[in-house]
């Protein structure tokens, strides 16, 4: 898929559309952000509701 004369640099050597490793480290970055993002807010701590006691 990827052309023969094409030098890849910085991040998009390792993140791109043109090579089957590179589609697949997008989807293993998709996957971890989300599982983070669900680990994040399961462990995170809950906020305390003060009621007033004068109402």
């Amino acid at each position: 898929m990827a052309h023969e004369g094409e030098n890849l640099t910085g991040l998009s050597k390792y993140f791109n559309s043109t090579t089957i490793s590179g589609r697949a480290n997008v989807a293993k970055l998709t996957l971890a952000m989300l599982g983070l993002t669900i680990v994040y807010n399961v462990v995170k701590p809950k906020k305390n509701k003060q009621t007033d006691p004068a109402k």
